[in-house]
């Protein structure tokens, strides 16, 4: 009996240990499993050994004299020979080990990804949008791939983020950029950076989490490329003597091989200047208009841009106040458009000047206005050019017209946080013919639900100034945020 009572103790403890050990094994294989891509990636650090063996709860505040040294504070035996010399009782010695400027934003990160675990582990959701309490709408919905975890790691880049700008360089090829027109997503983004409100900007490199090579490709192209050559070399060459200049004269590029560096371009041909460094076109984030993935673009580190036309600097009055949800739009879809590109060629073939129902038009009429026609229209054509984006997707989500995307191979922008399916069509290229069908099978219902969508997503795709919070320059810098928290310093 006594045996039996003893093997009872012994087992119920063991019982309890294994149920827990399987249970915490099933959680981490069904959060993996649900969450976006970018967040799977940062998971991988923060349940990986640090590079540095202090662990977490060691880690003490210590102010030295000059008040800015965080040290890391443990407690250790002595070896037996020390006992030798000493008492026989065991006594404890305090190793101080101080953690370097690296280490330090290493240590936040790591913080930064276990606050956003913690997020993935839990069950929690978010089914319908409500406020923070200061006015902010909180991200929910189905437009969002884990409207958790972009909220959780959206704070997390408010808290912590912070970028370098490199001062290298004159105007007006770096520090500078086109705010008017089809690229000016480019100069907006350099001037809130540089000359904003200052928040995530840092003079000091050494705290800087990410590092910025302000130059413009579309400068570039205006005042280096000459006109009908189609020679990119001049640019590769300009981004080549950047990077070689700014590698020399700070460690921060050569300490990472450039993978905490990023450059922005909205141009077509960002891509071929980033070529100009092996390293930048491989290495660093991208952060371009031109995200072509058949053309090298990596969505693990680079990052889709938005392509957005400002005539004259602003959006159009007209996109400004779409029409109430119970207005009545009577066409189908809608386009116009030049003949630029293989997949334009194929619509115009197929659709212009066809249909009452899908109005295509390569010229617009003298009597008719682009946006009037894209607010009383259900969907928006959005077809690729010569390259793949276009700007007809966010003045599409502007007049809040369903887009349809009409392309191959195009990384859609902000694609690791948003649900694209949630508010838009894509449509497969060689269903261009049967482009009709296609729309008019989609029950009302659903169109309400991504018409709901694009609603939705509108502020993520909003130029503000000053920026607000969630809008297309928050979402730029919180892609970049993702990409820096799946890096990790060596």
């Amino acid at each position: 009996m006594a045996a039996n009572f003893f093997r009872d103790k012994m087992e119920t403890p063991l019982l309890c240990l294994i149920s827990v050990i399987l249970s915490l094994f099933l959680v981490s294989i069904i959060s993996t499993l649900y969450l976006p891509a970018q967040f799977t990636e940062l998971m991988r650090f923060t349940t990986s050994k640090p590079e540095y063996s202090i662990s977490m709860d060691q880690l003490r505040t210590k102010v030295s004299a000059d008040r800015n040294q965080l040290r890391a504070v443990s407690f250790r035996e002595h070896g037996h020979h020390l006992h030798q010399s000493q008492s026989r009782n065991r006594t404890a010695t305090r190793i101080v080990k101080r953690l370097s400027r690296e280490e330090m934003l290493e240590e936040g990160l790591a913080r930064a990804r276990a606050s956003i675990r913690s997020i993935a582990v839990s069950n929690l959701s978010l089914a319908t949008t409500h406020s923070d309490g200061g006015g902010d709408i909180i991200p929910a919905g189905v437009v969002y791939r884990n409207p958790h975890l972009f909220y959780q790691s959206y704070m997390e880049m408010e808290k912590r983020f912070k970028i370098y700008v490199y001062p290298e360089g004159d105007l007006p090829i770096t520090h500078d950029g086109p705010c008017k027109d089809i690229y000016s997503i480019e100069g907006r983004f350099i001037h809130e950076l540089e000359h904003g409100d200052g928040r995530f900007r840092t003079n000091d490199a050494n705290v800087a989490h990410v590092y910025f090579l302000p130059f413009s490709v579309t400068l570039m192209v205006k005042y280096l490329y000459t006109p009908n050559t189609y020679d990119v070399s001049p640019l590769k060459h300009y981004v080549s003597d950047y990077v070689r200049v700014v590698s020399t004269r700070y460690p921060f590029w050569n300490r990472s091989q450039g993978a905490d560096h990023f450059m922005l371009s909205c141009h077509d041909w960002g891509p071929f200047a980033s070529q100009g460094n092996p390293l930048l076109f491989n290495t660093s984030i991208r952060v371009l208009c031109n995200a072509n993935a058949s053309e090298g673009f990596d969505p693990r580190k680079d990052i889709s841009l938005p392509e957005i036309h400002l005539y004259g600097g602003v959006v159009s009055p007209k996109l400004l106040s779409p029409p109430p949800d119970h207005a009545s739009r009577p066409h189908l879809a809608f386009f116009a458009g030049g003949l630029h590109g293989p997949i334009r060629a194929f619509l115009l073939k197929h659709w212009k000047n066809r249909d009452n129902d899908i109005l295509v038009y390569e010229y617009l009429p003298k009597n008719l206005d682009y946006y009037s026609l894209m607010l009383n229209s259900k969907f928006c054509l959005c077809p690729s050019g010569y390259e793949v984006a276009s700007p007809r997707l966010v003045e599409s989500i502007y007049a809040e017209c369903v887009p349809v995307i009409l392309s191959k191979n195009y990384v859609l922008p902000f694609s690791d946080v948003l649900r694209w399916e949630a508010f838009s069509v894509e449509v497969h290229v060689s269903d261009i013919p049967r482009l009709k069908e296609v729309l008019s099978a989609i029950p009302e219902s659903k169109y309400r639900k991504l018409k709901e969508g694009v609603r939705a997503v509108r502020r993520h795709f909003t130029l503000n100034h000053p920026p607000k919070r969630y809008d297309v320059f928050h979402m730029i810098l919180h892609s970049i945020w993702l990409r820096r928290l799946n890096f990790r310093l060596r």
